[in-house]
């Protein structure tokens, strides 16, 4: 399935911190109606932010209102082409934990989300929403995901990023030192008759320069086989640890391929992505060149000694470095970025990782081992306009 990275426009109406708000941006999406004006309706139905999502029965109510009808899943898998053209909003449900569910919009067969939940076998397609009958002939919503808008929304969008501004100026006067008592107690019950007038919380109205206004998602990359080879889990290991610090990643069997997950921020894991690709590819054709295969013996042993070999870029920080200061800032961010990084997994995908051991190889070939790592060596990561490439010396 064709996958677009799509938060329903939840950043452009202001809102930052991680959310598990997938039926406020399916809506959005599939509808074409205004993140902000969606959240507020979903929230006064459940009388509670939908932050972190709502009930089926509000979602519903919501959506038979709004004239769309709903088609039973009967729990099939997940696949775009048992689905009608058009907006669509799929409602998936986990076969472990019915209770765990996920709303995401496909739109003339085309997944629109923060994460592709077609690569996840976990979820099943418990059913889906389609939208009423329009006089055009048009599948797409009345306003298009990435099209321009009325100038209803857009009035209606200046008025928010007032009010925004308003609860921050008010913040900073609760906070103030210099501000008095009575200023005080005035400004923090201004703000709340704000936030519950505007279904706001404080999380809402914090500064974009933070770690929690960050865009986040997980993509996968499968490979060959159920057990996945060592030198393919040191090279993600690598990638993360020397090139995409913020990223994270682990791995997972789908019937008998596995899949290597990476999730961080968007950019970054877009990248790191298409680069393990790449390696992957590069890798394994040399270990197939040199010893005719990559996934045991000494091709194994050969591509595990081209991982350990590539070059490191993160030096460890010295006492007696001038920059320690600037050092230790920009690995607290990381530090930072990297937990936001779990609980968006855990609070949007559902996923919770634990640490595991698996048995190793019992073959081994330190010749093709040292080879490897002598060509590993010889590859350059370094970063050409903004863009992580391979190069042969």
């Amino acid at each position: 399935m064709e996958f677009v990275w799509s938060d329903g426009g939840r950043a452009a109406c202001g809102y930052v911190g991680l959310a598990g708000d997938c039926v406020t941006r399916s809506i959005a999406i599939a509808t074409g109606l205004s993140y902000r004006d969606v959240y507020s309706e979903l929230g006064e139905s459940s009388l509670k932010s939908p932050r972190n999502g709502v009930f089926t029965d509000v979602s519903t109510e919501y959506l038979q209102r709004q004239g769309w009808s709903f088609t039973s899943g009967q729990d099939q898998k997940f696949n775009a082409a048992l689905l009608p053209k058009g907006a669509v909003i799929v409602h998936l449900v986990s076969v472990h934990a019915h209770h765990r569910g996920h709303f995401c919009t496909v739109i003339d067969r085309v997944l629109y989300d923060t994460w592709d939940a077609s690569d996840d076998e976990n979820f099943v397609v418990r059913g889906f929403w389609t939208r009423p009958a329009q006089e055009s002939d048009t599948t797409l919503p009345k306003v298009a995901t990435g099209g321009r808008v009325s100038n209803e929304p857009t009035l209606t969008q200046k008025e928010f990023d007032k009010v925004l501004h308003r609860l921050r100026s008010l913040d900073n006067t609760a906070s103030n030192s210099a501000s008095t008592e009575g200023e005080k107690r005035n400004a923090l019950r201004m703000m709340q008759n704000l936030m519950l007038r505007h279904n706001l919380t404080r999380e809402d109205i914090t500064e974009d320069d933070n770690v929690d206004s960050m865009c986040f998602t997980r993509m996968a990359c499968p490979v060959n086989g159920r057990r996945a080879c060592a030198w393919e889990k040191a090279l993600a290991a690598y990638l993360v640890a020397e090139i995409f610090p913020m990223v994270r990643w682990y791995f997972g069997v789908r019937g008998h391929r596995t899949l290597f997950w990476f999730y961080g921020p968007l950019d970054d894991a877009r990248n790191c992505l298409a680069l393990f690709r790449e390696m992957l590819l590069t890798i394994a054709t040399s270990a197939q060149l040199q010893y005719g295969c990559y996934s045991r013996g000494s091709g194994a042993s050969y591509a595990e000694g081209y991982v350990a070999g590539l070059p490191k870029y993160i030096t460890p920080v010295d006492a007696s470095d001038k920059c320690l200061s600037e050092r230790a800032l920009i690995h607290s961010r990381t530090l930072a970025v990297q937990q936001a990084a779990v609980d968006w997994l855990s609070l949007e995908c559902g996923v919770s990782l634990r640490m595991t051991r698996g048995a190793g190889r019992s073959e081994h070939d330190p010749d093709a081992a040292n080879l490897g790592k002598q060509h590993g060596a010889k590859q350059d990561l370094s970063t050409a306009n903004g863009r992580k490439r391979i190069t042969q010396q």
